[in-house]
């Protein structure tokens, strides 16, 4: 079976995934066995907006705007298949959020996690308030990323403008509010906020106290599986389809990429490796929380424990560009032996999230000698990757010592054999590549699947496993010794 289907060959009913990402957003059609449906999606792409001082933002008209425009033609091509749909489910990029007015208009763009005009917040943060506290309570360190330290800058930044802010809310949740005038914030996506107490699963009023935005400025929070039906009356006009369906709202793309990957419950773990990185493994109940990592939502009934590196797939082409290494090194680098090079490389272009969230650390390379090529360089810096997901995976193994088996997807460890099998020696477990071609987008389709009823529980949706990479116990012990010496680099440095 594959997790592709031609139209003639999906099984109704359908449900329609909505992906937004960081740059690019996609519609994309689903069977009721959480196969994507050939021919079935459209794909619209755009860009961040930096500022030299550190800004990153989207504007959310705009990206409202490409949505729709999405939406209109996956709905066109579709046809009749539009009649068989049951739901719609959605996932956006997390740990991003807007202000609008009284009638529901933008005020700010859409300040995304990428955004670190706030690190001076967080330090401040950290000064005034008990980190540790509330890092247990919300299940997130104070970081740039993260909404309190944005709510503290954005009050000076914006002025009298942030005091016309009546709701602050996530993309996700303006689109709710544009289509249905009304809207709601899912567990998941306020897990992301930094603002969510994770045992209550509440908005934290004591952290909130110490900020200039209370909880009557956001959204009520509601669960992944809370049905947004009747869409206003010109969206409903225009998309008939979809006029009467459950519309559910937004989930966090990372827990979306779990679900869809088939990575469900504490055994199996995710491991993503595209421009950036992360390891996560889905948990039931309260678990404690190491220090390093963070324990996020699926929904009300799951959650996310794991930990995600701002380095990866772009540190590799930054790299490559950088030593101009030619074209298609994955050959070269394969012959190296592991640590051939000797080389010492902490991978911190854009700062460090886990498991030191040292947001204002920098790369750094020890060992160079007029023996060094670009080669060695760039394969040390690979591995400098694997070593950084070794570390979280030594801190999710001590809460859930039965997560076992690695999924791993993301086009940088797709595209490079070389990468996959130096992770699976780094952590000395057999590495599985995902078949899924949009894990995310299924994601957040099993669970739209699941909330309707369709399926009892996206764990029995099938599987669709690649190639596996099996781990080697000499290999391992190499990366282990140079694991310790990149540890103490960190220490030296940062500690």
């Amino acid at each position: 079976m594959s997790p592709e289907v031609e139209r003639s060959e999906a099984e109704a009913p359908f449900v329609l995934a909505l992906d937004v990402g960081s740059s690019a957003l996609r519609a994309m059609f689903f069977d009721s066995l959480g196969r994507s449906v050939k021919d079935l999606s459209a794909r619209r792409e755009y860009r961040l907006k930096t500022t030299p001082d550190g800004g990153a933002v989207l504007d959310p008209e705009e990206l409202f705007r490409l949505l729709v425009d999405a939406l209109d033609e996956v709905l066109a091509e579709a046809g009749g298949l539009s009649g068989k749909l049951v739901a719609v489910g959605m996932d956006t990029i997390v740990s991003n959020v807007l202000g609008v007015d009284g009638e529901g208009r933008p005020l700010t763009p859409i300040y995304t996690y990428a955004d670190v005009r706030n690190e001076g917040e967080v330090e401040k943060l950290k000064e005034s308030l008990d980190e540790g506290k509330f890092y247990e309570r919300t299940g997130v360190p104070f970081h740039t990323s993260y909404l309190p330290a944005r709510f503290l800058w954005a009050e000076g930044a914006l002025g009298e403008e942030f005091r016309r802010v009546k709701l602050w809310l996530s993309f996700g949740a303006f689109v709710l509010l544009r289509l249905f005038g009304r809207t709601g914030e899912s567990l998941s996506v306020a897990s992301w906020s930094g603002l969510l107490n994770r045992h209550e699963l509440s908005w934290d009023e004591e952290l909130l106290s110490h900020l200039p935005v209370g909880p009557e400025e956001l959204p009520e929070l509601v669960d992944a599986n809370h049905p947004f039906v009747g869409l206003g009356r010109g969206w409903a006009g225009r998309w008939p389809a979809l006029r009467d369906l459950p519309w559910f709202p937004a989930i966090g793309d990372g827990a979306a990429a779990n679900v869809g990957s088939g990575c469900t419950d504490p055994r199996r773990v995710a491991l993503t490796l595209g421009t950036t990185g992360a390891i996560r493994a889905v948990h039931t109940g309260e678990v404690p929380l190491p220090r390093g990592l963070w324990d996020y939502r699926v929904d009300g009934r799951r959650g996310l424990l794991g930990g995600a590196l701002t380095e990866g797939g772009g540190l590799y082409v930054w790299l490559r560009n950088f030593l101009r290494v030619p074209d298609d090194p994955e050959e070269a680098l394969s012959r190296m032996s592991p640590d051939s090079h000797g080389l010492t490389v902490l991978p911190f272009l854009s700062g460090e999230r886990s498991p030191g969230w040292r947001g204002e650390a920098r790369m750094a390379v020890v060992g160079l000698s007029l023996h060094h090529g670009p080669l060695d360089l760039l394969r040390a810096g690979m591995e400098a990757v694997a070593y950084r997901f070794g570390l979280i995976y030594e801190l999710l193994r001590e809460v859930l010592p039965e997560a076992q088996e690695v999924v791993a997807s993301g086009g940088a460890l797709m595209s490079s054999p070389t990468w996959a099998q130096m992770v699976a020696d780094v952590l000395g477990r057999t590495v599985v590549l995902s078949a899924v071609p949009e894990a995310t987008a299924r994601g957040t389709a099993l669970l739209a699947l699941e909330s309707t009823g369709t399926i009892r529980d996206v764990s029995e949706a099938p599987e669709f496993l690649g190639r596996a990479y099996e781990p080697d116990p000499e290999r391992h012990e190499v990366y282990l010794e140079a694991m310790e010496r990149q540890r103490r680099l960190y220490e030296l440095l940062y500690r």
